[in-house]
This record gives structure tokens, sequence and C-alpha cells, in this order.
């Protein structure tokens, strides 16, 4: 059965028929639909089941508030679950399927947790955690991690492609009703770039819908007017279907753009997700309509009034042959004189108000509309679709004065403003009494870095329900935006006209005097079964507390996030406590606005671009010598370069030989390397590095060591002063990104008023190491003059031009060699490798990888992050008490190193292992001592940190962290082998080769 009307529907194309399913039922729909329209015009009226109790659930809204009507959509590699049949438009070939039911929507066995209600009270899982363990672990456990979750997850790798955008505007415009539209003028007339999002298709918000003139025109035409406008100034931009997701600090908003949803067939991205910079924001997001709280309120046929009249205008759906409205406010009646227009028959209006007298009530009583004033309804009759409304004095307990037959029930609480972008920024809220609601608190607005508001609210979404005043505070909320962008202008709201509204009575449980039985059967949340006696009882058993209240009852937390049941909920909990509600406050809104896809979140970061391999300039070069990669963090670094017959261990043996004998390249391009900027750049560092760094010298370069606040040593490197404001941060290879993170996190957090900037420019630079006792002539060889120790010391830095490529210089070893590590940019890097072998070709050079790298520091002593370290080191443990700043008041760290534990005389501490019989000590072998420890098993007295074969040496050395290791030199221990057998090493001193650092000094 069709329930489509013969006329109307002004965003349907009726010549274009479009076919879905639906539960493997094939229905018709036209062009313009929505899913849920299209279920209502085949007489689809149950559309899912509750989460609780499975109750029949229909739609109940006709946007993104919908809690009810949410539908698996697609099959296999592009099924998704939880989307909403009222925002998914309707497009041939869609194939949608019912959630949360078994073994079909119809009959439901699930539903048979409703005859069960009384003893699944608010609350009732979290008592069954305090059953005994084992009837909790073996009984209830099960069953409800069973019933958890609506929907099924996805099975398949997801098919689509998404991406990411990034914006720049003066003025965002979030909301493309006539409101949002008018502001949006209002600022691009000021000469500001102006940027709108509209999260559904269409321009003009409810406005067209709810009727009323501006300039003289219909409301319709006058958006149609202002979309012309906007879309012909070049320093405005449109978006249809994206939704402003969330406001951050400063101006940063998340934009969500559906591309093909609608459209699937068309290729290209699905989804987009954007990342908007604006120095002005401005919400005009419009209002939602609240419920009415009363007996049956959920049973499918029941409706926002809203949503019915939207449903009537837009789609020219009859939710109803035969609809009861029922409000505390006179918009509901727009409702039914939309029905009666339409041919539909209202059987009355039920309203609490005793008088109500309204222009839009005597419309309706001119009309021929029954209305019932000072009425209630005491409950709904049906079960699966609405049969009838039984009415009753509001001002009572419920005694039914009659029974009126119908098939749709029209509701209106009245209208909260969408106040969910103002909050995520920390907005702050006021209740408006008059119109019993929260609306934003223009004295405290969200704020930016420099203590001014940053965004504005406008219309509706400020409060301003009204046509005229609504268009008025849009103008006034875009002239202020654009002047807080710099922008100065001037406009007027056009003239506007529309009924004059009675106020309205706040109704938040009908009837007034509602006893037990009504109050367990009256709703809250549809969608998680909250009713309102699950409220009352948590306030009875002391969850006072509004956060504490939402998570014993579940209330708001649904896919909705409470979108129409908060206001209800923190009502009847007001009262419940004999407080207000402005007392009781509200909960946390927290972005994203309405869900969004996984996949627009990682974009493009997907199979091979997830984590996407990084390469330094010289990558093609190390793969045609034969390099055998290593994998360090998304790195892929040349471990050795093995020749033919070669095993790796001779290759790094080679490397290392030819490396001290004369001289080696290494590609030391992944090196972390941090710019860090301002006059306040040395205080900065002098706070995340152990020693002190603002000393140091233009020119010159300090080793350093950076710990977390909690004392562990985290990182270390060179740090190198360009000038007295700019350093540059030497970090590990896999600590660039983590680093550079860990300087914004206090930068943003804790001295956010310092003047610091800092930037990675870890990729922007390619650096190589030249190092051994002819690196000097080969650097000579290129023009490098002035290389020698008087002129160019250790640790110091120069710019130079090396093969006639400009180039900064550092004179840092991390072999214990003659060594200079030359960055240059990126796209020079590759020539400057080439000219250096040229250069050394003389001298035998070859390029060398990182496992030698690793022995020739071993062989020096020096430590390496991740192998020294493990997260509970500190760098007393490692000998870096030299490290130290003793000028320092404080650093990241200090106290935390001042802890009993952290100075307990037997914490493990780094020493030198050689094994007696000159093998290789195992990677990570433990230390064994006499007796056993706690657990029973053998004790351990330290533990292998770093181990290698020395060929300088002719042995194998190794490092490791050893009780009281620094005061037992030349004592002898023994190490646990993975077999049970023990292998014997030596305590020395972890500087195997040229301890007094000649070589690299030279």
């Amino acid at each position: 059965m069709s329930t489509r009307l013969a006329a109307g529907g002004r965003l349907l194309d009726r010549a274009k028929p479009v076919h879905f399913t639906f539960n493997g039922k094939r229905f018709t729909g036209v062009e313009g639909d929505t899913l849920a329209s299209a279920l209502l015009a085949n007489d689809q009226m149950l559309m899912g089941r509750s989460f609780k109790y499975h109750r029949p659930r229909g739609v109940v809204a006709s946007g993104a508030e919908e809690p009810n009507a949410l539908v698996g959509l697609g099959q296999g590699a592009r099924f998704e679950p939880n989307q909403r049949a009222t925002t998914t438009e309707l497009f041939d070939g869609l194939t949608a399927q019912s959630q949360n039911h078994w073994p079909s929507l119809e009959f439901d066995i699930g539903a048979v947790n409703a005859k069960l209600s009384r003893f699944l009270p608010a609350g009732f899982y979290y008592k069954t955690f305090i059953a005994p363990r084992p009837f909790w672990k073996h009984v209830y456990e099960p069953i409800i991690r069973q019933s958890a979750g609506l929907g099924k997850a996805p099975k398949e790798g997801d098919a689509d492609r998404y991406e990411h955008f990034y914006a720049f505007t003066d003025v965002l415009v979030i909301g493309g009703g006539v409101a949002g539209l008018t502001a949006a003028l209002a600022a691009a007339q000021s000469g500001a770039q102006v940027m709108v999002l509209e999260q559904t298709a269409h321009w003009g918000g409810r406005a067209p819908v709810d009727g009323g003139t501006v300039a003289g025109q219909e409301v319709s035409a006058h958006v149609d007017a202002l979309v012309a406008e906007l879309s012909g100034m070049d320093n405005v931009r449109l978006r249809l279907r994206c939704m402003g997701s969330g406001v951050y600090d400063h101006g940063y908003v998340l934009g969500y753009e559906r591309l093909t949803d609608h459209q699937p067939e068309a290729g290209g991205p699905r989804h987009r997700l954007w990342r908007i910079r604006a120095k002005q924001v401005v919400t005009a997001t419009g209002a939602i309509e609240r419920p009415l709280s009363f007996a049956g309120n959920d049973i499918p046929g029941v409706m926002l009034a809203s949503a019915v009249r939207d449903y009537v205008v837009n789609w020219a759906i009859s939710p109803g042959d035969r609809t009861v409205v029922v409000t505390n406010n006179d918009d509901a009646y727009r409702t039914a004189i939309a029905l009666k227009q339409a041919g539909l028959e209202v059987a009355a209006i039920v309203d609490p108000r005793p008088e109500a007298g309204g222009a839009l009530t005597q419309q309706a009583r001119d009309l021929g509309i029954r209305v019932e004033q000072g009425r209630a309804v005491a409950k709904v009759m049906g079960a699966k679709r609405v049969t009838g409304v039984a009415i009753c004095p509001h001002a009572g307990e419920g005694a039914a004065l009659e029974t009126i037959d119908c098939d749709a029930v029209a509701m209106s609480g009245g209208w909260s403003p969408v106040v969910h972008l103002w909050s995520h920024c920390g907005g702050k809220l006021i209740w408006d009494e008059a119109q019993a609601h929260f609306r934003p608190d223009a004295e405290r607005a969200p704020t930016g870095h420099d203590g001014l508001p940053f965004v504005t609210v406008a219309g509706s979404a400020n409060g301003e329900m009204g046509l005229a005043s609504g268009l008025a505070d849009a103008c006034a909320a875009g002239l202020k935006a654009a002047a807080a962008a710099g922008f100065d202008g001037t406009a007027t709201a056009p003239e506007a006209e529309a009924p004059e509204e009675a106020p309205l009575l706040p109704v938040w449980l009908m009837p007034q005097g509602a006893g037990p039985a009504l109050r367990m059967k009256a709703w809250l949340d549809f969608q998680n079964d909250v009713k309102v006696s699950d409220v009352q009882l948590a306030a009875q058993e002391g969850f006072e507390s509004v956060e504490h209240a939402k998570r014993y009852t579940t209330l708001g937390m649904a896919t909705d996030q409470g979108k129409l049941s908060n206001i209800n909920g923190l009502a009847v909990l007001s009262q419940s406590l004999n407080t207000t509600i402005p007392q009781v406050g509200t909960t946390t809104f927290r972005p994203p606005y309405t869900p969004i896809s996984m996949g627009a979140i990682a974009g493009e970061a997907r199979g091979e671009t997830f984590q996407p391999l990084r390469r330094t300039p010289m990558h093609g070069w190390h793969e045609k010598a034969g390099a055998y990669w290593e994998p360090v963090g998304h790195w892929r670094r040349p471990y050795c370069y093995p020749r033919d017959g070669e095993t790796h261990a001779q290759a790094v043996e080679r490397e290392i030989n030819q490396t001290r004998k004369a001289v080696g390249l290494l590609d030391a391009s992944t090196l972390g390397k941090i710019v860090v900027k301002g006059p306040d750049a040395g205080k900065f560092l002098d706070m995340l590095y152990t020693n002190m760094m603002s000393t140091l010298k233009p020119g010159r370069c300090r080793y350093g060591l950076m710990c977390s606040e909690n004392g562990f040593l985290m990182d270390d490197g060179v740090v190198a002063r360009w000038d007295e404001d700019t350093f540059l941060c030497h970090t590990t290879t896999g600590g660039a990104e983590r680093i550079h993170a860990h300087m914004e996190e206090w930068l943003q957090t804790e001295w956010w008023d310092w003047k610091v900037y800092v930037a990675n420019v870890t990729e922007q630079y390619a650096q190589i190491a030249v190092v051994g006792p002819r690196a000097r002539e080969v650097l000579e060889q290129l023009g490098a003059t002035g290389m020698d120790s008087q002129t160019f010391p250790f640790m110091a830095w120069e710019d130079r031009t090396v093969a006639g490529i400009g180039a900064r210089i550092y004179r840092i070893s991390f072999s214990g060699e003659l060594s200079y590590e030359i960055a240059v940019p990126a796209s020079q890097g590759l020539a400057l490798w080439e000219a250096l072998h040229k250069a050394g070709a003389g001298h035998g050079v070859m390029a060398y990888g990182t496992e030698a790298l690793h022995v020739m520091r071993a062989e020096k002593g020096f430590i390496m992050i991740g192998d020294e370290t493990d997260g509970t080191v500190i760098p007393q443990d490692l000998g870096l008490g030299w490290a130290i700043s003793k000028k320092k008041t404080d650093y990241l760290g200090k106290r935390a190193q001042q802890r009993t534990h952290m100075t307990d005389p037997t914490r493990w501490k780094l020493v030198g292992l050689e094994t007696v019989d000159g093998s290789v000590l195992p990677d990570g072998a433990y230390a064994v001592a006499d007796g056993t420890n706690a657990n029973g098993q053998v004790a351990t007295q330290g533990r292998v940190t770093s181990t290698y074969h020395s060929p300088t040496l002719g042995r194998g050395i190794a490092m490791g962290l050893v009780l009281h290791g620094p005061d037992r030199m030349g004592e002898v221990i023994e190490f646990g082998k993975v077999d049970g057998s023990r292998v014997a090493a030596r305590i020395v001193d972890p500087v195997f080769f040229d301890k007094d650092g000649e070589k690299q000094n030279v």
C-alpha cells in the first residue's frame, strides 16, 4: 500500500522512479526520497528494534537526530551498519537491512525482554557485577556480551576511497539554513573569505517547510536568491552534504563531506574530511524539536510534529490518514495545518496549555480542526503501529476522558538550540526560562590564543526562534565575525513575516500527575529504552550528578547522543531532586556531532599508504648497491652492503675495517632534525634536556639527553645552535615524530605563553656522515678547505661549499673516528653522495650500514636509545651524570629522578662486558646470581643491552646493566643462554676503543 500523496513533495522528481530493497523485499521510491521517506511511502512503518527491550521502533524524526531508524546499508565490501534512514539519500539499487532482531523484524524473540522489564531496571547490569564471581562469569557475562552493540560489524575490507582536504578561510559558517546563508552574505559583503557547510543535500533548513515571507516573497524563493548571490561571489565557497563535525581550539574545525553516498556509481572518493582553519566561526546549526513523554510515546507512528510536517511537505508522505497532534507550543499547529491542507484528517490537537490563542491556533480552528486545551495524552494504543490515543486532563493523574481513533501522533515539546559545536570548544550555556531550553551564553564564548572569542552563534541555534528575529540575529552575527576577522562592513536583515506564537508551557511528563504505571511506559531515550521511571530511580539511588545519572541509565548514550532525550531527561532528574534544571546542568557535548566513517578519518592511509615507507634521497643508490634493508621506524635503512659471496657478518666487518682504516660514508638522512626557534628557544630547551642548552654559542654543538616527566631517558642527540634564537635538535631515527609531538605537547599545555616555534624538518635535508682518518682529505678534494681541527674544531658546525653544493657541516662523531656530517637540501643529497664516492675512490671509500654504525658506536661505549634504554632507564644508570646540569633548577624528569626508587643504590648500572673465551654474548641475556627471586626463578644481577663481534678488537664485546657494575671492574660473572648453558664474561670499562678520543679529535 502506498501512502504517497497525489500532489506535492517539493524535493521529489516523480518522473524518476528508484528501486531499492529493505530486508530482502523490493520497493520503489522516487528521486529525492530519503530511505525513511521511501519506506514510509510504502507503508513500512516498522524499521527497527530498540536496544534493551527489542521494542518495535518506527521513524520518529526526519534528520540527523533520528534514534530509531538505523539500518545496515550495502553489502559485502560496501556494507556499513547503523546508518540513519532519515539522512540516507535514496539511489537505485540501494540495499538495506534492519538491525537488532532475530529471527525477523516483525517477529523478534528478543522482545521477551520487555516482559522481564521489572527485573531489568536502570543499572541492572551494574548490579550483576556484584553477584558471586562464578555466577557472573558463566551466566551474566556471556548474555550481556552477546547482546551488546547495535548492528553487525563489517567483515570485509572497505572497497571505497576517502580523502582529506585542507582549507583556510576568514569566516566559516556551519549551517546552510536561512540564518546561515544570511550570516554568510553579511560576512562576504564585508570582503571576508567565507566558507559555508550544510550537512543536508538542500539549502534553506527548515524555513521553506515552516513558511513565512522574507522581503515580500516566499521563504523558499528567498533561499534560492541567497544561494544564487553567494554562488556568484569569488570570496565564497559553498559545500552541501558537508557536516561541521567538531569545533576545536583556535578556529580549527573538522568538516565531514559525503561525496558519493547518494550516487555510488559516480566513482571517486566516497567521503572527504575537511581540516579547516578559520579566523572566525559562525554556528547556524538550527534547533531540534523535543519529544513529549507520555505512555506509549515510542510506538511506531508517534513522530515529532516537525518530522510529520517534513514528510508531508518535502516528500508528499502521509504518515497517517488520521493524526492526533499533541503539543505544548504553537509551532506544532503548523503541522496540523499542513496535514489539513494536504487533504489529511487531523483528529484533534491536544494542548496542555489552558489558554492558547495565537494566530496559528486560530488558523487551525478556522480550518475546522478540533483543539483540546488543558488536555494531555494518557496513553497511546497500539503495538507495532498506533491505533488510537486516550486523552485526559493534563492536571490530573491520567484518568482517560475519551479515546480518539488515529494511526499517527505528531508530538512537540518545544525546541532546543543545537549548541553542540559551541560547546565543543568550551562555550558555556545559559538556561532560557521562557523557551525552556539551554542556549549559548555570549558572555562566555570560546576564546582563542589571543583571549578573544572566535565563535558566534546565529539564528535559532542562538535561541532566536522567530523568522524575523532569527534573520536579524544572523545578519549581526555575520558582520560581527567579519569584523573580528579584520573586515568592516554594513548589512541590514531583510524584512520577514511569520505568525506570532503564544508562549509554550514546559511539559516534561503527560499528564502532570502521572502515576508509576504511566511513568514506566513513558520513554525518554528511544534507542536505549530509558524511561521516565529509570531516571527517577537513578535519583532515588543517589545518582544525583547528571553525568552519573547518564551512565547509570544510559540516557543520551545512544547513537543520537541525546539530541532528543537530554533536555527531557535533565528536567525529570531536576524534578526528582527537587531542584532547577540549571542547577542540574548539562552533560558534556563531544565531537563528532554525528558519527563519521572510519574511512574518512583514515583518508588515503590504507593498504600500502597506511604507513608509507620513508626513503632517503639516496634510496635508489642503496638498492643498486645491493643493500640489505633494516626497518627503523617508518624508514628502511641499509643494514649492510653484501658483495658477491659475502655473508652479512663479513660485509659488516669489511665496512668497519675500511672506515677505521681510511674512509666510509653513512646515509644519516633519517636522523630526526627539529628546528626550535624563538626568543624563548633556549629556555625551552633547558627544560627539555638534562643539560644546559641556553649557554650554547652559535656555531657550536652539544650532546643532550631528553627525559620524560617520569625521569626516564627517552631520546638523545646533538643540538646545534644556528643563531641566537634558532637551534637544530638531532633525534634518533625512530624518535623524530615522537619528540616533535613531545615538544608541541609541552608548548601547548604548559608553556603556551613562551615564544617558541618548532618544526620537524627531517625530510627537508639529506645528511651524510663522512667518517674515517681520510675524511678530511676527501672533503678537501671537493673544495671544502680549512677543515683542520684548529679552524674547524670538534663539536662545531660551519656553512661550507662541498662539490659546488651549499652545505652545513657538523663536526660530530658517533663512531669515534674523525667525522663530518654534511647536511644539504634533500634535492641535492644524491648528487653529494655520488660526488663523495667519486672523490674517495682513491682511498677505497665505501658506504657502511646501520650494523657497522652500531658496532663502532659500541666500541666507543656510546649508548643507543632502545638498546641501552627500555623505558625504565635513567641517565644516572648509564654513567651519564656528566650530562645533567648542576646549574639548572629544573628540567623535565628532574624531580622524578630524585624519588627513592630512582636513587636506590641497587639500580643496575652500565658497564662493558668481555667474554672470557672471546665469544659473543647472547643479546638480552641475563646475568645469573645466587639463589632465587620472589617468583622462585633463578635470581639475576644484570642483563646484556648490546652485544657484537668487534673486528677492530678481534673479539666479542658487549654493554650491559649490572648490579653495582662500576664498582666490580674485573669481576667475572655468568650469563645464561637459551639452551641452559652459561657463558662467563668479565666486567670492564664500557669504552673499548680509543678511550681518550684522540682519533675523533684529530
